[in-house]
C-alpha cells in the first residue's frame, strides 16, 4: 500500500475492501466487442483503461490474483477483491505484469473515461450501437495510428524496462544452468 500520491481518478470494488487510485490517464481506453470480454464480464463489452501497472496505487486492501484461460492461449491474470470478488483489473502475458487493463466500472467516477476505440466490432452485440464519430475497428489495430505521441512515449519507455527485467531474469537462470552443467562435468571428472 502506498501514502497518498496525486490521484486522476479513484476506484475500487463494491464492498470497498480494495482501493486504488491512478496517478494519470491511461494510455488508452479501450471498448472491446469481442467474445472473450463478453463471456468473462457477462456484459455485451468490457472497458478497460490500459495503464503502466506502476501508476496504479493500492490504497486499502490487497486483490487476489486468479488466473484464467485467454483467446491467445496464453491466459490472463484478474486481480479480484477476496471479498465481493468484483474484478479491478486484469494482466495478460505480452507486457506481463508491467500493464494493467482496469476495469473502468470500478472507478468511483467511471464517467470520466470514455472509449478511445472500440475494438473486436465484428463480434459486437447486433443491438450495440456505436456513437457516430467514435473511432472503431473490427478487430484490433496498429498502435502507431490510434495512440497518441505521449502515449506511444510512454509504451517505449515501458518495453525498456520489461526488456531489461526480462534480460536480467534470462541472465540470472543462465548463471544457475552454467553452475548446474560446470558442477556435472566436475562429477563425471572425478
Amino acid at each position: 500500500m502506498s501514502e497518498a500520491q496525486p490521484s486522476f481518478a479513484a476506484g475500487g470494488c463494491t464492498c470497498r475492501a480494495v482501493r486504488f487510485s491512478l496517478t494519470s490517464r491511461p494510455l488508452i481506453v479501450h471498448c472491446c466487442h469481442c467474445r472473450w470480454c463478453q463471456r468473462e464480464s457477462g456484459a455485451s463489452f468490457a472497458l478497460n483503461a490500459v495503464i503502466e501497472a506502476d501508476r496504479v496505487v493500492l490504497v486499502q486492501g490487497s486483490p487476489e490474483l486468479v488466473m484464467t484461460p485467454s483467446n491467445s492461449g496464453k491466459g490472463q491474470k484478474i486481480a479480484r477483491c477476496p471479498a465481493c470478488r468484483v474484478a479491478l483489473w486484469s494482466t495478460y502475458a505480452g507486457a506481463g505484469d508491467a500493464l494493467r487493463f482496469v476495469r473502468v466500472g470500478t472507478l468511483d467516477d467511471p464517467d470520466c473515461l470514455q472509449p478511445d476505440i472500440h475494438i473486436y466490432t465484428e463480434s459486437k452485440q447486433p443491438w450495440v450501437v456505436i456513437p457516430a464519430g467514435a473511432r472503431a475497428v473490427s478487430q484490433y489495430y496498429r498502435r502507431s495510428e490510434v495512440w497518441s505521441a505521449e502515449s506511444l512515449a510512454r509504451r517505449e519507455r515501458l518495453l525498456g524496462l520489461i526488456k531489461e527485467s526480462r534480460s536480467e531474469v534470462w541472465s540470472a537462470e543462465s548463471l544457475a544452468r552454467r553452475e548446474r552443467l560446470l558442477g556435472l562435468i566436475k562429477e563425471s571428472r572425478s
